[in-house]
């Protein structure tokens, strides 16, 4: 969903990507660049630009902020991010709108300059598929979770792992932050999500439901 919550952009086994007016219901633009199925999909802050990843191993960026009236119905790319040998499965872009986090199929996340193009990092250490990656809101860490059972914390700024978080007992599939980057919140093959702190590593609680900042969040 774009920052300004009007629009949600969509991606498919069908190789495109779709942007979607949420008040209206109607496709506003279609893209269709990559050669196989586009797996993830992230959206800048100032919501101008879209960076996708597909199991053709490329993520490409797109300029979205092309008003529509001028009879530009697809988006314009930018540049196409090559490196991964597996599918991207996942991307999060910095809160400064300047770097993307990549998590692939080959076990490693990539760091991206995205005024550039140039990569930054390769962050390495996971010993299977990474499914998710997320960013701090201070810009300065990525949690990645991946099918080794393990959350790992990594350092944007001289591409070092930071710690290993180790308690599920099965594939992890997603990984967040809460908004105050204090903790992270994973959720797991083995039907649980497990609430993290970020600064001592130590999980602080687990379960199919979990209470945090007094709201329920629940894993069916």
């Amino acid at each position: 969903v774009t920052p300004d919550g009007r629009r949600a952009i969509s991606v498919s086994d069908d190789r495109t990507l779709r942007l979607w007016n949420l008040r209206s219901g109607v496709q506003e633009r279609v893209v269709a660049e990559h050669g196989i199925s586009v797996l993830s999909v992230a959206i800048t802050p100032d919501g101008r630009r879209v960076v996708s990843g597909s199991a053709d191993l490329a993520l490409r960026v797109w300029d979205i902020s092309t008003p529509l009236e001028a009879g530009f119905r697809n988006a314009s790319q930018e540049r196409v991010l090559m490196g991964h040998k597996g599918g991207v499965q996942s991307i999060a872009v910095s809160p400064d709108g300047k770097r993307a986090v990549s998590a692939s199929g080959d076990r490693t996340l990539r760091v991206w300059n995205l005024q550039s193009g140039a990569l930054e990092w390769v962050l390495t250490g996971h010993e299977s598929f990474v499914t998710s990656v997320a960013i701090t809101p201070d810009g300065t860490r990525a949690i990645s979770a991946a099918y080794d059972r393990t959350l790992r914390v990594w350092n944007l700024l001289n591409g070092v792992q930071e710690q290993v978080l180790i308690g599920h007992k099965d594939g992890i599939r997603s990984v967040v932050v809460t908004a105050d980057g204090k903790r992270a919140i994973s959720a797991s093959g083995d039907r649980t999500l497990r609430i993290w702190d970020l600064q001592s590593g130590v999980q602080e609680r687990m379960g199919a439901s979990l209470k945090i900042d007094g709201k329920y969040l629940t894993k069916k």
